[in-house]
């Protein structure tokens, strides 16, 4: 398995995508790291409010992971005008397939993280928030397998969808006049718990757009 190599996560689907910034999606792109043992592997989930996927947030950082012996498959997840829960059945089964997979492509189906920047955190927060254990009866095996990701590291990520949102994040997820129950069910530090991965979230002095939004605490 080479590094750069793309797969759909369902067959068929890339050619249904919708818009210039989903050309290509919804997909994964392999950053393996060879060698003896099982590895650690995180899926990462570049930002771009919802709208776009920064292409600096996606393959240097999987190279940067990778020159730490870990396995990066980057998320190229759909964007507006797709809208939730469709970024979220992307992430979702990106973890399903790593995990899949894990045993063939040398990862320890334990040690499957997920990392996302700015809006791509908002991602990963909400499939580390928002998870199950797979569905044993479908006929698909890559559906059986959990959709939690072991751990989270969310980079000067999107949290709530509520007053202290990200505006363009959140109307490109959930359009502009969204329920109030789906705010709160988006706004992700509203919904840890005991079984919440753990979690590294980090932001900068000087990040323009979400770095204003107060800390939540998550598990640690």
């Amino acid at each position: 398995m080479n590094a750069g190599t793309t797969i759909e996560l369902w067959p068929g689907a890339v050619q249904d995508s919708q818009g210039e910034e989903n050309q290509g999606c919804p997909s994964l792109t392999l950053y393996p790291v060879e060698g003896d043992g099982l590895r650690a592997a995180v899926i990462v989930c570049p930002g771009g409010g919802y709208g776009r996927r920064a292409p600096h947030e996606g393959e240097p950082i999987a190279k940067w992971l990778n020159g730490l012996g870990i396995s990066a498959y980057v998320l190229n997840y759909r964007v507006a005008p797709y809208k939730h829960p469709i970024p979220l059945n992307d992430a979702q089964r990106a973890i399903r397939i790593v995990r899949h997979h894990a045993e063939a492509w040398g990862v320890d189906a334990k040690r499957i993280g997920i990392l996302g920047f700015s809006a791509g955190g908002h991602l990963a927060a909400t499939a580390g928030t928002h998870y199950d254990g797979g569905d044993q009866a479908s006929e698909d095996p890559i559906e059986h397998q959990s959709s939690r990701p072991n751990l989270m590291v969310l980079c000067y990520p999107v949290i709530s969808l509520g007053v202290n949102a990200h505006q363009g994040s959140r109307i490109n997820l959930i359009g502009e006049n969204a329920s109030e129950d789906l705010v709160q069910l988006l706004s992700n530090e509203l919904q840890v718990t005991s079984d919440t991965p753990p979690t590294f979230l980090w932001h900068t002095a000087d990040e323009a757009d979400v770095g204003k939004i107060p800390y939540y605490s998550f598990n640690s």
